[in-house]
């Protein structure tokens, strides 16, 4: 399949602008990166173009796919300091339909070049207007955000039509909840922004451990239907994967519960974005008696 063909499932090419999904939380070690990294790698094989922007001053992302660019190379970084297309940083990855926009060794300078900056809280919308590679009409762009709410992780929720927020099954992170919840109403009273949360996804959950079943029931009682049904699973595989430079979908056979919740997470989430129709709902099938006769009768009253 081409970059400009579309898979069955996905949406058909188009020159709109592609839909921007954050993946943010500003409590570190929640999964965000890996979550990001996944959920990116799964659209892709979906067939939905997609360009994942490591905006996170560690480029953890950027490293989990072995890409880390040299000081001669354009970056985010450069890209955001220069106010260049963030078109000018981006490069293919081994994975079709998934291209990246890595972070930068000077990625540490750019909050503090935003401090000063005449509209800071836009400069990374500014540069996402020109995110498309030539020749390349992408669905999505997914934003991997650095676990603190600096300025950079404001400009990718103000650019964001979409906000993904990863919570690991412990309580900290759900008491940060709150924080990033009074954030996002700032951003819409005084930027203007969207800060429209798709959803809140569990990771490291393991339901032979109470903490689990307890985070989730909170989650999903505070949040409801906005809470999505697959949860990530704890996985050793999710922590060895980027030792490798691999996706999980790289790194562990099929059949692996880590593939098969990011492949389900992206089912979900590419329904809530419109960019894949949900699938129809099975009919129950109607139960046949095993009475003696092999049939229910019907008796007239």
């Amino acid at each position: 399949m081409t970059n400009t063909e579309s898979a069955p499932g996905a949406s058909p090419a188009t020159t709109s602008a592609p839909i921007v999904l954050a993946v943010a939380n500003q409590k570190g070690g929640v999964g965000k990166t890996t979550t990001a990294v996944n959920l990116a790698a799964a659209c892709a094989a979906r067939g939905v173009r997609t360009l994942l922007v490591d905006l996170d001053i560690q480029g953890s992302a950027s490293a989990f796919l072995g890409m880390s660019p040299s000081d001669d190379d354009i970056d985010v970084a450069r890209c955001l300091l220069e106010e260049l297309p963030l078109s000018r940083a981006v490069k293919p990855t081994r994975i079709e339909n998934l291209w990246l926009a890595p972070a930068g060794e000077r990625m540490s300078l750019v909050d503090l070049h935003l401090a000063s900056a005449f509209g800071r809280e836009r400069a990374f919308e500014r540069a996402l207007a020109g995110a498309a590679p030539s020749g390349v009409a992408l669905d999505l762009v997914i934003v991997d955000t650095a676990p603190y709410l600096g300025l950079l992780t404001i400009n990718a929720l103000v650019a964001a039509q979409k906000i993904l927020v990863p919570v690991s099954c412990e309580y900290l992170p759900m008491l940060g909840l709150k924080l990033l919840g009074e954030t996002l109403d700032r951003l819409r009273e005084r930027a203007g922004a969207r800060c429209d949360v798709l959803g809140y996804v569990l990771t490291m959950h393991d339901k032979r451990e109470r903490i689990s079943l307890e985070v989730e029931q909170l989650l999903r009682n505070r949040f409801d239907a906005r809470v999505f049904a697959t949860v990530v699973r704890s996985d050793t595989q999710h922590k060895s994967a980027p030792s490798h430079r691999r996706t999980i979908f790289e790194h562990q056979s099929e059949g692996g519960r880590g593939r098969e919740d990011y492949t389900a997470l992206a089912n979900e989430a590419l329904v809530r974005l419109g960019l894949i129709e949900p699938k129809p709902a099975r009919k129950k099938a109607a139960k046949k008696s095993t009475g003696k006769h092999g049939k229910y009768k019907l008796e007239s009253k």
